[in-house]
Formats: structure tokens, C-alpha cells, sequence
């Protein structure tokens, strides 16, 4: 049965509802998409269809007038361009969606451009602050060495926090000093960890991790208080209150030491390709960012210092 017979009978904006829902699970099952664009998806499509439902039109019948109107209603609410450009990425795939399955006749989302805005530089972090971020957890508290040893292996690896909270013992190589990593659309990569971050490891997993264990066959690395699975959103406010400790007054994410591990090596002198296939970036324009944040430090410590800066 088509969508259109098994949601006529709907209310406008239950069967917006509805049509999300279903555009989300063959999303996830033509392109397996992880849980976290799941839900950036249907965020979007929900933030947009409450909008046009409060001007009494719904998202089946939208024009393409109606999301150029909500493009611009997004601007001027100081929305950022690059989160607008990806609303609008995710509007395209809903409605072509919508035009396969006979819903609509025209896709509103065509010749409409993507905003251009200016890639902004990363969030990082000098290396005194990561140094005094790393010194903050109290190590002799459980849950301390674990965070310890959590901001070591986010800030030596360059991981991402969802890599992070998911890796697995089997995918840990204290020997060769390795890990492997699972990152977006399912690629591996074998990620070298430093010596003070393998240590780091070592000590959790012997007088850490056993204490929060409560499944003898449980595979993750890193676990919560109750012996499961961390959250992103937990490891985000844990290192949002080692921060403050820490005295550093900076906006701060698990990202951001992701950031910081790509600048601090090229800083260092890495190269940039390198960096790229640490971090799991399929294509090195993603990459080319941080050689401008390690280009502005330049220019900052040549003002700085030069006597002619």
C-alpha cells in the first residue's frame, strides 16, 4: 500500500510525523545511518514541519517559496550558515524520497542554493591547557583514573567521543601500542597511541576498570558507574567539570581535544596526510583546516615575539 493511502485518513501534522518516521528507517536501510544522523534527521525534519504547521501547511505539501522562506527565517534567527546548509542537505533526501514514492509531483528543494558561509576555524586548545585538563581528574577515585585515562586516549589518538566511549578490549593492543578504530560509515583504521596514554591504559584497565565491571563478559573499555556503556553527554559534562578544576574557562566538548591533537602535530611538523589518515577523514579538504589554525598560531607568536611583529 502507498504512503499516500496509509496516512490520508491523518491529521496534517501526525502524518508529517508519520512520513518522517518512515523516511528515517529507509534512510537507515538503504544507507545505514548511525543513530546520531537518525536523529539529526529527524530533528530537522521535525523543527521544520512544526514550523510550517504553525503557518497551517504541512511538510507534504510544502513549496518551494516555503522553504526558501524558512532558509531565510533561519538566518535571521542567527542560526549558523554551516547548520542551515545541512538542514537543507537533509531536506533534499526527504523530499526526493517523497517524489519516488508518488507523494509529490515536483521537488520543492530544487534550484534552491546552499548557503556559503565561511568555514570557521576549530575550537582548540594551547598545550599548557590540555596539560592542565589532563592533571585534573583526582586518579586516586575510580572514576577519576577512568576520565584520566579517557582525556589521554582522546587527546593521543585525535578520537571522535562516540569512537571512544565505544571501543572494545579486543580492539586495544597494549603491545604494538595500537588501536582500531571504527569510525563513520563503518571504516577501520589503526590509530598508534604514545607511551604515557598506553601506560594510562594499563593502570585503568588493572585497578580501574574491574572495580566498575558488573558483566564478566562485557566488552567495552570504558564503563559507567553502573558497569555499562558511557554516554557521550555523560563524557561531555565529566570533562566540562575537570575543565573547571582545571581553570580553563574556554568552551569545551570532547572535540575539541580532537582538535587540539591535529593541531599540536602539525605544529609539531606533522604531515598533513598523515594527520588525515589518523583522524579517518575520507577526503583531506576536511583535514586542510587545521594547517590554517596551525598558520594563525604562526601569526600569532610571530606579532608576539618579533621585534618588528
Amino acid at each position: 500500500m502507498s504512503l499516500d493511502r496509509r496516512f490520508n485518513a491523518l491529521h496534517p501534522a501526525e502524518k508529517d510525523l508519520r512520513i518522517i518516521d518512515e523516511y528515517i528507517r529507509m534512510a537507515w536501510l538503504e544507507k545505514g545511518l548511525s543513530q546520531n544522523t537518525q536523529q539529526s534527521y529527524r530533528r530537522d525534519l521535525n523543527h521544520f514541519g512544526v514550523w510550517l504547521n504553525q503557518r497551517n501547511k504541512s511538510i507534504e505539501l510544502a513549496l518551494r517559496s516555503d522553504l526558501q522562506d524558512y532558509l531565510d527565517w533561519r538566518m535571521t534567527q542567527s542560526f549558523k550558515g554551516v547548520s542551515t546548509a545541512r538542514v537543507l542537505s537533509c531536506l533534499r533526501g526527504f523530499y526526493r524520497y517523497l517524489l519516488r514514492e508518488g507523494l509529490i509531483q515536483q521537488d520543492p528543494t530544487l534550484n534552491i542554493l546552499s548557503p556559503k558561509p565561511g568555514r570557521p576555524l576549530p575550537k582548540t586548545l594551547t598545550e599548557t591547557d590540555v596539560e592542565a585538563l589532563l592533571s585534573a581528574p583526582d586518579v586516586n577515585d575510580t572514576l577519576g583514573l577512568r576520565d584520566r585515562t579517557m582525556l589521554e586516549l582522546l587527546y593521543a589518538a585525535g578520537l571522535r567521543v562516540s569512537e571512544l566511549v565505544g571501543l572494545k578490549l579486543q580492539e586495544i593492543s597494549l603491545h604494538q601500542g595500537v588501536i582500531r578504530v571504527t569510525g563513520k560509515g563503518n571504516k577501520e583504521r589503526l590509530v598508534p597511541v604514545g607511551d604515557e596514554a598506553l601506560e594510562w591504559l594499563r593502570k585503568y584497565l588493572k585497578s580501574g576498570r574491574p572495580l566498575l565491571q558488573t558483566k564478566s563478559d562485557e566488552e567495552l573499555v570504558f564503563l559507567s558507574l553502573r558497569g555499562s556503556q558511557m554516554t557521550r553527554q555523560t563524557f561531555w559534562h565529566r570533562i566540562r567539570q575537570h575543565a573547571l578544576t582545571a581553570g580553563i574557562e574556554k568552551p569545551l566538548s570532547p572535540h575539541v581535544l580532537r582538535h587540539a591533537f591535529a593541531t599540536h602535530l602539525l605544529n609539531h611538523g606533522a604531515d598533513l596526510r598523515v594527520v588525515q589518515m589518523l583522524l579517518g577523514h575520507a577526503d583531506l579538504s576536511t583535514t586542510q583546516i587545521y594547517t590554517h589554525v596551525a598558520t594563525h598560531r604562526l601569526q600569532m607568536l610571530h606579532q608576539t615575539h618579533h621585534p618588528r611583529g
